[in-house]
């Protein structure tokens, strides 16, 4: 599910349940991230797959990427392998007007 920017944050900061999914490589991780995300690189192919397998299903999951392309799609992998709750960060980080700090 795509949300605006507004629906996206409100969203993940009044859900008990939410975990913020960082999808972009570790050299765009590395620039900057929304604050709490945590990273699966997309890009890692099958070891994306694993990863997401791992994951609660029973969460929801708030996905952004740099441009909203890349977490698109995670979320329908997401959706695939049993995760109802994915919502896409449209515009991704790149047009993103919150908060951004420094992976730890």
């Amino acid at each position: 599910m795509n949300l605006s920017q507004q629906e996206w944050w409100n969203k993940a900061q009044e859900d008990a349940d939410a975990i913020i999914l960082d999808v972009r490589t570790e050299d765009e991780w590395n620039r900057g991230i929304i604050p709490g995300a945590i990273n699966i690189d997309i890009y890692k192919g099958q070891g994306f797959i694993y990863a997401i397998e791992e994951l609660d299903k029973s969460k929801n999951y708030y996905v952004y990427c740099a441009a909203g392309g890349r977490s698109a799609q995670a979320c329908n992998i997401m959706n695939q392998l049993g995760i109802e709750n994915a919502y896409n960060l449209m515009g991704g980080i790149t047009q993103w007007d919150g908060p951004v700090t420094q992976p730890e």
